[in-house]
């Protein structure tokens, strides 16, 4: 039986990967940081074949520890600050672990790992490294320009991966996912939220939903689909990077077009108020992924189009937002 470690396993990623690992017979630990964690409790209550385990990516010799004893065929790292507008208010704590975390984890690989124990390694890099990008669309040769913390502790993950590949022959690779969303998307992320609000409005509980700029246009993928793209990229012969995405874009104001449509709401536009408030400091305006490599060389393909992964947010919200009436 394959031994995985999944870091993040509390966000969306993490769980649609363990779930998938699970069905390929993988013995999945999860690494969660802290005690009485309450996102970790959910995962032991949803996941019960996760083994969860104590580590934090700002402590090497805990991720040392934690290596020894999982003793892991594969590591995908999908730990993170990835909260962009946060990265903003908490710059330097979202370079220590989205980035020195990348840093760490790769030096307890190489410490524990080696020639005769070898770990494979995968980090979840991000579209926001391109940032104002420099071609349309972009692809795994296209120039980093990031355009906030986040995507600037990202560039250095992505670079100490290939670094320590390079450096020390370990098997590390990235996968560069574009913008990913599902039901399980947390509430701060915009796209949950509007879906949310959408829900919520529909049953008379919300009025409206307050969102920053409605222009920027992102490619927009399923979570469940992507976390397939990261398990290919292990078992090639050997490690490379891989753009992941769908090759369309949309904006904030098509999704909360389609999330209205969804709910049977028309006129959506009265329900929107913009707020200076969550406008960011530097926006990324146009992101669009060539994902011709991923599907050339892992056979990889997204099953979930833009129009159905809206629909199921929605469904999903209204569900939520329906039971909690009833109690």
């Amino acid at each position: 039986m394959p031994t995985a470690l999944i870091t993040g396993i509390t966000g969306q990623d993490g769980q649609y990967l363990a779930e998938f690992l699970h069905t390929m017979d993988y013995k999945v630990y999860g690494m969660v940081r802290g005690q009485r964690n309450p996102k970790a409790e959910i995962i032991q209550r949803e996941l019960p074949f996760v083994e969860m385990i104590n580590g934090d990516l700002q402590d090497l010799s805990s991720l040392i520890a934690t290596l020894e004893y999982c003793q892991p065929d594969e590591v995908y790292n999908l730990g993170a600050i990835s909260f962009v507008a946060l990265s903003f208010k908490q710059a330097e704590l979202t370079a220590d672990i989205t980035g020195l975390g990348v840093l760490r984890l790769l030096e307890a690989i190489r410490l524990v790992g080696g020639p005769n124990n070898p770990i494979r390694f995968y980090q979840a890099s991000s579209s926001e490294m391109f940032g104002k990008v420099r071609e349309t669309p972009q692809n795994e040769l296209t120039p980093f320009y990031p355009r906030s913390p986040y995507g600037t502790a990202k560039v250095f993950g992505h670079h100490t991966t290939v670094n320590y590949r390079e450096s020390y022959d370990l098997y590390a690779c990235s996968g560069i996912l574009f913008n990913h969303e599902s039901p399980r998307r947390g509430i701060e992320f915009v796209t949950r939220k509007i879906t949310n609000a959408v829900a919520r409005i529909k049953l008379g509980l919300q009025t409206e939903i307050v969102l920053g700029d409605l222009t920027p246009r992102r490619d927009w993928g399923f979570a469940g689909d992507y976390v397939k793209a990261m398990w290919a990229m292990l078992q090639q012969d050997e490690a490379d990077d891989f753009v992941v995405a769908t090759g369309e874009t949309h904006s904030v104001s098509e999704f909360c077009q389609l999330a209205f449509e969804a709910a049977g709401i028309e006129d959506w536009e009265r329900y929107i108020r913009q707020d200076e408030r969550f406008m960011r400091p530097s926006e990324v305006d146009l992101l669009i992924g060539d994902p011709q490599k991923a599907k050339d060389k892992l056979g990889w393909t997204t099953e979930y189009g833009f129009r159905q992964l809206v629909q199921a947010m929605v469904e999903n919200d209204l569900a939520i937002e329906t039971a909690n009436i009833g109690r």
